[in-house]
Order: structure tokens, then C-alpha cells, then sequence
């Protein structure tokens, strides 16, 4: 019999990071623009490495999907994917912005923010590192990790993320969080 596998697409975007989103992906076509208009080289191969830039951020930092199998955590990115071993993982959690700030204090991100989401990492004032792949600043799932840093991110739906974990008890929730 074959494993079950459960894939969790990245969640939509938010309003406010579509807006950013859209907003930013209008600058290389001003530079662009803006370069053709007045004749100005360094302004079109602004727009062009803003270009490049954004391709390698939609192909190598923003994930795609989560797939959940019996024994892995594997993020699925347009060209490469990373796998986490669910023994790996201590516990799993959703939560929401208020828990977040009250868990984790403030959190400064290095990393991409605003491009279709936030990837990379957060350093946070009362826990140091975490990694992150989110699209919204609701629904948000922990993977807590003893070992590495724990990774925050936003799947298509939360709660089943969590309750997979819940079921098979690698990486239960902590009661109340969910």
C-alpha cells in the first residue's frame, strides 16, 4: 500500500502583500520606461537585473507547496525542493499575528518581504532565528525544531496542516494554540 501523501499549497496572498506585490512588480517597467523614454542605457538594465532579480526570487524562495508524507516535511519550490524529517519536528502549532508577537516579541526579516510573500528568515527578540515561507500574516503554522531553526509557515489550510501532525503524534500540537 502506498503512503499517503498531503500537499498544502502555499496559502493565497493577503491583500496587503497582493498590493505590494503588484506594486513592485510595476518598478521595472517604469525603469523600463523611463530608460526607453529619455534614452538612458542604465535605466533599461536596471529593469532588466530587477527582472532577473524577481525570477530568482519566484524560482528559488518562494515555495509552491507542502507535502506532508508519514515520515517527511518537504517544501516544494518551483526548481528545487527541501525536506525536513518529521522526527526532526517537536511540535506544530498554528498561529495568528497576536500570538505571534507575544510568543516571538518583535521580529526584524532578512530576506525577501513583499514579493509575493516573506522568505527567508525572521530574527526575533526572544527567540533568536526562525526560517520563513509566508504569503498572508493569518494562518500561520510553527514546525517547531529542537535541532536547526523552527520554520514558520502559511499552507492553503492551517488546521488540516495541524491535525496531521496531531494524528500521528510526531509534532503535536501544544494544547490551546490551534
Amino acid at each position: 500500500m502506498a503512503a499517503t501523501i498531503h500537499v498544502f499549497h502555499l496559502a493565497p496572498m493577503s491583500p496587503l502583500i497582493r498590493g505590494l506585490t503588484y506594486a513592485l512588480l510595476l518598478v521595472p517597467v517604469g525603469f523600463g520606461l523611463a530608460g526607453w523614454v529619455t534614452r538612458q542605457a542604465l535605466l533599461g538594465w536596471l529593469a532588466v537585473g530587477m527582472i532577473v532579480l524577481y525570477a530568482s526570487v519566484w524560482l528559488g524562495c518562494r515555495p509552491s507547496a507542502f507535502r506532508v508524507t508519514p515520515h517527511t516535511v518537504i517544501i516544494q519550490f518551483p526548481r528545487w525542493q527541501r525536506t525536513l524529517s518529521r522526527g526532526d519536528i517537536l511540535r506544530v502549532d498554528t498561529l495568528n499575528a497576536q500570538q505571534f508577537r507575544h510568543r516571538f516579541g518583535a521580529a526584524v526579516r532578512v530576506g525577501v518581504g513583499g514579493l509575493w510573500g516573506g522568505f527567508g528568515w525572521l530574527w526575533t527578540q526572544r527567540q533568536g532565528a526562525l526560517e520563513f515561507y509566508i504569503s498572508r500574516s493569518t494562518g500561520l503554522v510553527l514546525l517547531e525544531r529542537p535541532a536547526g531553526r523552527s520554520l514558520l509557515i502559511t499552507p492553503d489550510r492551517p488546521a488540516e496542516f495541524v491535525a496531521i501532525f496531531a494524528d500521528t503524534g510526531s509534532g503535536s500540537p501544544s494544547p490551546g494554540e490551534n
